[in-house]
This record gives C-alpha cells, structure tokens and sequence, in this order.
C-alpha cells in the first residue's frame, strides 16, 4: 500500500527521544511552533519504506501525562485532542531500560490513551553496566505492545522498528489497552464523560476531567457540561490522580518483577558516577568548567586563524581582479566597494562560527552541557533563579532567540520573566564577528606565559561579562518583581558518551549555511543601500568637494594618488551616511566613536554582525586604490583630523563593552514580545540595556584611555 502515517516520538527528557528523531528523518526536518501556542515544533519526513512516507513529530519530553509547563501542555493536548491536525496514527514511546520503573509509568499512560502504541527501549547497554537483565520478549508479552530495544546513536534497532511501523501501517489494527481499571477509579460517570469530550478512551476522558479548564480544545459548551458531570459526581481531582499513580505503580512492580533480573551485589561505579565526582564538585567541577570555556574561545581564534586568512586574502585579491577590468565609474564602485566588500566583510566570520557551534554540539553529545546546569544551579539561586535558566543562558552562547523560546520549560512565572529579559546579555554568535574585528584590529598579538593568546584571553573575558551582568541584573529584578511561587530543579543528568563525530560536523555545515544565508541577505540589502548613502550626497557640497580637489590635482599631478584619497574620504563624510552619522556623533563621542562607527551602531540594530559589514562598504565606498588591503588594514590606517589614531585599545575596549551589553537586534526584541504577550518587557529590556551598555562603554574608555 502508498500512504504516509503520522507518528508521534514521546518519551521522557533524555530518554533519547531525539536521537531517534535524527536516525528516523535524517536532515528531513523543520522546525516551526503549534497552532496557537509559541511552543517550538519539530516535524520530518522518514521513509519507512518503499510505499509508506511518515511524518514523524517530535514532541516535548515530560514525566507523565500532568502537564507542569508550556512544553509538557503541548505534549498534553496533542496525545489527548481526538481531532487535532497533529493527531498520531501511531505513537512511540522512548523508554529507557536504565530506568524503567519509572519510564513505565508514563508508557502505561500513553497506552491506556488506547492510541496504537510501539515501546522502544533506549540505553540498554548502560543497563546491563548497572546489573540490569531486561527479558524484551516477556516484557512484550505482559504489555501487550510491541517492544523493541534500540540505539538510535548506533543506528541499531531500526531497521526493526520500521518493519514494526509497516506491519501497523497494512493491518491498522491494535489490541484496546487497559493497564489500569479506570472505572475502578472513577465509576461508570466516565463513560459519560468520554462521549461528551469525544476522548479516545476513559483514561483521556479522566484527564479531561482533571484539565478541562485549560485544555483548548474542550469548547464552552462541553465545559458547562463536564462541570455538571463533576458536580453530581463529587470528583476530587487529587485523589483520583493518587489513586492511578499508586494502581500503576502496583501493576509495574508486578512486570518489573517477572522481567527484570538486577544484580543485587554491590555494582562498581558507571564511568559516568566516576566523572562526575569531578566535574559536579564545587571547586574542581567549577574549575574544569573555565578550562573547558578557556580551550573553546583560545580554539575560536587559533583554529579559525587560518581558514579566515584564506577567505580574506580570496576576497581582497577577487575585488583587485575585478576592478582591474571594470571600468571607472558609478558601477565598478557598487559592486567592488559596495557589494563584495559587505559580503566579504561578513564571510570571513563564518569559519568562527562554526566552531562555535561544534563545540557547543560536542559539549551537548557528550551530556556535559546538563553537568553545567546542575552546577551552577547554586549560583542561579542566589540570584533569585534557579538550574533550569542555566539552559537558556548558555543557549544564548548560539542565539537569543531559541534561547529566550527554550524558557517555557521554567515553570515558576517570575523566573521564566527573568530568565528571558536577561537572556540576550549572554554573547551570542551574532557578536562573534564584531568581537573578532576589533580585538584583531586594538588588542596586541601578544601570549602571557608564552602559551596563553591574549585575543582569546579577552574573548573569554567578554563572553565571561556577559554571563556576570547576567546575574547582576536577574539579582536587581528578583527584587524588584514579586511573586509567591516557590520553585524546584529535578533534573535527570544524561550519561556521558562519545559526541558523534558525524553529527557535530553536520551542524557545523548547517549553520555555517544558515549564516551565510540569513546573513548575506541582510548584509547584500545594508551594504547597497549604505553605498546609496555613502557614495552620493546634497549635490551642491558634492560639486564643491570635487571642483576643489580637480584644481588641486592640476596644479599637484605629483601627488595624484594622495589628494584622491583625501577626495574620498571628504566626499564621504558630505554624503548622506556622513551627514547622519555626523548628527549622532556628539552622543557617541564621549565613548571615543566617530561618526562611522555612529552609522554602524544604528545598521547593526538590525542583527549585531552588520556592523562588520557596514564599515567595510563605508570604508571602501570611493577608494581607488590599487592595492589589495583587506579591512583590518583600512580600519588600522584611519586617523582623525588632529592626526591621532580611530581605533586605539579603549576606543576597541569600549565598542567591545557596548556590543556586550546593548540590545542591537531587533529579532531578539520580536520574540520577547511574543513570549510575554506585550510590549512592555521588550522596552524594558531595549531601555536597560543601552543604557548599561552606554554607562559601562564610558567607563571602559574613561579608563583606558
């Protein structure tokens, strides 16, 4: 038969419900939001086989099927809505084997759903490391589902668990399940109920009993209706839940019981248990934590050095190539000086970024990047947060804007409010670029102790900044805003595992091509229109600048290439990017900005790495040298009228400090704004911000200069 299922993956957090994700659909994914909610959806297509296509949705982790945040009511409501668009045709559970007791308690609320079930069985081999024997076939048996053993990261158990979905897909038939006896709970009301809310079973209709409120789905009618059904029959929401966990739990020992063999003398440590007495230590742990940090921004520059270098010299070399057979005039200008010198600006970035973002990955694979929540988990309270704002803080390291959506798993309102206003002061990616330039261009290539590079040192430390103004500001805030709530951090840490190799450099090659293509959009429209800005001017001041230097080059012919240069640059500064950037300079100037770095503050707010592309067009705009001088070299050669350098180490330590601090994206702003349902908390966060950013930016210059 042709047709195309739809699958829902469900299981707890770090089960590898993921990783099955990426096996089964490979790079076929995309990511969008629910209907309705801003909840992040992961969907892809996985060939099952020859004549069945499956669209397989990945959906939030959770514990059991009570929802306690955003992500966790997603789950909630697409496994319970009998007629949602992402209703499953078949749902499989990611269990894992290391943890069964209580994986199975979600799994036999996913099967009394009476939704057909697969159970696949994830980290079986550090089962067996713990002493643990399960027997899949007898464990099949007494489900009555089929269970399979797999390792997504191995690629092992699916070719079987494709031949289980086809062998569903031709008979379309499952065994009713009753794990539990839901009447013995509720009584013979839920049936009634059950056809009012058109649930799938008496277990769906009992949780609609318990969440009729706030399900979405549930209209106001069936909500009058449910209301009275509960009333006459005295429900008591608490009780009947603790009734079910405790039936479950009975019946689970029970299975457990007759398919698990553990071994009962004393196990010796997983790997994992001994790793982690180091890196979850309060000093060691905090210690291997700044080193791992260290190696990652010392790498940022020491790997990357190279591959930039060969972009850079390509795009100074293939800008001489074409301007040496184009002829003079308005065109050879925009496309040397205009286009390829903003996109080159912004290209040679891109090897950077991803290694950034391989680390990140590797950091994830390996199940460390969990050990830093957890460790800083003390840290985050004593700012009035607490371990789970840690994932979207150091998410932010990539980009603020997943960042900021990934604090729906907090649950208390006040530190999810917090967590997202000061989210975008960690570093992201977008700033790489900016940093990258100006430490290159005002900090000295220079090694402490001959083996520390002092760019990377001061990389570390602005990345550092930012996370420290972070808690500084989450401490101000947890003062400021009230609330009752109290909160809790469970977290399960994942084991440790080798990263795959394979899946770090496919992430790097992705996002270095969602870069260049986000990106290079953004950077193509700003550079023309600022060549637009910065080549042409008020027709009179341009005529005048142009009439004097001709009589000057008559009457010098010596000295042509000089006297064009300065024709360049004094036609710049009477064009229209030069007359705005002139208005903003009296605001800037007392943080050591010229006005070229005003028009670049002002570009960047669209995305931060504009900045890198702005001033390559405005310092190329006009320039008919013949040399090959790359952008690091113009910006090194600039000088003010009175002769003295632009760019010095605290002009560069102060644009360094306001790009740490300021909000210069106007993204970052949309999705804050989304988040919290107003306008109100992105002016806050645009308002603090730069104004922290201008205070310390002063400071910073005021000290160094």
């Amino acid at each position: 038969m042709s047709g195309k299922l739809t699958i829902a993956l469900v299981g707890n957090p770090n089960s590898g419900k993921s990783s099955l994700f990426n096996a089964l659909t490979g790079l076929n994914q995309k990511v969008g939001n629910f209907p309705g909610v801003t909840v992040e959806k992961k969907t892809g297509n996985a060939k099952i086989a020859d004549t069945l296509t499956a669209r397989i949705i990945d959906l939030p982790g959770t514990y059991s099927l009570y929802p306690k945040s955003a992500d966790e009511q997603v789950t909630y409501e697409v496994l319970l809505n009998n007629s949602g668009e992402d209703k499953p045709d078949l749902i499989v559970v990611v269990a894992d084997a290391a943890n069964l007791k209580r994986n199975l308690l979600f799994c036999s609320q996913i099967m009394d759903l009476d939704i057909p079930v697969i159970i696949t069985l994830s980290m079986v081999d550090i089962a067996k490391k713990k002493g643990i024997d399960i027997d899949v076939q007898k464990l099949q048996q007494k489900l009555n589902v089929p269970v399979l053993p797999i390792n997504p990261r191995k690629e092992k158990g699916i070719s079987a668990l494709k031949k289980a979905i086809l062998e569903f897909s031709e008979s379309r038939e499952s065994t009713p399940h009753s794990f539990i006896d839901i009447h013995g709970i509720t009584g013979s009301w839920i049936d009634e109920l059950q056809q009012i809310s058109a649930a799938s079973s008496p277990y769906a209709a009992l949780h609609v009993a318990c969440n009729y409120r706030e399900l979405r789905y549930i209209n106001a009618a069936q909500r009058i209706m449910i209301a009275a059904l509960l009333g006459e029959n005295n429900f008591k929401k608490a009780k009947v839940q603790a009734d079910e966990v405790i039936l479950r739990y009975k019946r689970i020992d029970t299975i457990l019981a007759d398919c698990v063999d553990e071994v009962t003398t004393e196990q010796k440590l997983l790997a994992t248990e001994k790793i982690d007495k180091v890196l979850l230590h309060p000093v060691w742990g905090n210690l291997v934590l700044l080193a791992v940090l260290f190696v990652l921004f010392q790498s940022i520059f020491w790997l990357a050095r190279y591959p930039m270098d060969w972009i850079q010299t390509g795009f100074a070399n293939l800008g001489t190539w074409m301007g040496g057979f184009m002829h003079e005039g308005i065109v050879k200008d925009l496309i040397v000086n205009g286009l390829l010198s903003g996109v080159g600006g912004i290209m040679v970035f891109v090897p950077q970024i991803m290694i950034l973002f391989g680390f990140i990955t590797i950091l994830e694979d390996s199940g460390y990047m969990a050990r830093i929540s957890f460790l800083n988990d003390r840290v985050m309270r004593s700012v009035g947060l607490n371990g789970r704002s840690v994932m979207p803080l150091i998410s932010g390291m990539a980009c603020a804007v997943p960042a900021i959506m990934s604090a729906r798993t907090i649950q208390n309102r006040k530190e999810r409010l917090i967590t997202i206003l000061v989210t975008p002061l960690m570093s992201c990616s977008a700033r790489l670029p900016v940093y990258s330039m100006l430490i290159t261009l005002c900090v000295p290539d220079q090694k402490v102790l001959q083996i520390f590079n002092i760019r990377g040192l001061v990389l570390m430390l602005l990345y550092l900044s930012g996370f420290a103004f972070a808690l500084l500001v989450a401490k101000v805030m947890s003062l400021i805003i009230k609330a009752k709530e109290r909160s809790f951090f469970l977290m399960e840490l994942p084991v440790y595992r080798a990263p795959r190799w394979k899946n770090v450099g496919t992430t790097m090659i992705e996002k270095g091509k969602i870069f260049i293509k986000e990106v290079g959009k953004v950077i193509i429209i700003l550079s023309l229109v600022l060549w637009v800005l910065a080549y042409f001017g008020p027709t009179r001041q341009m005529e005048a600048v142009n009439k004097k230097y001709d009589a000057l080059i008559a009457a010098n012919p010596t000295i042509t290439d000089s006297l064009k240069k300065e024709r360049a640059a004094e036609k710049l500064e009477h064009s229209y990017a030069g007359i705005m950037g002139k208005a903003i300079e009296p605001a800037i100037k007392p943080l050591g900005y010229d006005w070229k770095m005003g028009i670049a503050l002002i570009t960047s707010f669209a995305a931060r790495e504009v900045f890198v592309g702005t001033m390559a067009t405005l310092y190329s705009v006009g320039d008919e040298s013949e040399k090959t001088e790359t952008l690091q070299e113009k910006m090194k050669q600039a000088h003010h009228a009175d002769g003295t350098k632009v760019y010095t180490l605290a002009t560069g330590l102060s644009l360094l400090m306001f790009y740490v601090l300021a909000m210069q994206c106007m993204s970052t702003l949309a999705i804050v704004k989304r988040e919290t349902g107003t306008w109100k908390y992105p002016a806050i966060q645009f308002t603090y911000m730069l104004g922290l950013a201008y205070l310390m930016s002063f400071v910073i210059f005021k000290i160094f200069s």
